[in-house]
């Protein structure tokens, strides 16, 4: 961590901070935006997804890629973590799996960016009572 000197390293650090928990957490209308969910249940961390959602809080920020990052709980996906549920707007949730640096970057770019599937994905293999 930088050491703070003064106060303009004070208010770099603030806006950083302001920005990275606006990108995580604030959304007046999530349903219009990119929605990532990052699985952060026990088997999830110790997979890895405390980087996986690091990963994806700085880069979807630093590529202006309007979208909003929280983490969940269990998705019942143990042997795949970390994993991940993408919902681009207007369409159903995506979850992939085993997804580390790499797949993120490969995530946002490929299918947050131009909306093409990419390996990884995990299937939806039941259905819901109400269906």
């Amino acid at each position: 961590m930088t050491k703070i000197k003064t106060v303009a390293d004070l208010k770099r650090i603030k806006d950083e901070v302001q920005s990275k928990i606006k990108l995580r957490e604030n959304s007046d209308h999530p349903e219009q935006i990119v929605q990532v969910k990052v699985g952060m249940a026990t088997c999830g961390i110790a997979s890895g997804a405390k980087e996986t959602m690091k990963y994806f809080v700085d880069e979807l920020e630093q590529q202006a890629i309007d979208a909003v990052v929280t983490q969940t709980g269990c998705m019942g996906y143990c042997y795949a973590e970390p994993t991940v549920e993408v919902t681009l707007p207007g369409k159903d949730a995506v979850v992939f799996g085993y997804v580390n640096k790499e797949k993120a970057e490969e995530i946002i770019d490929v299918y947050i960016k131009r909306g093409e599937l990419i390996d990884g994905v995990i299937p939806i293999t039941f259905k819901t009572i109400d269906d």
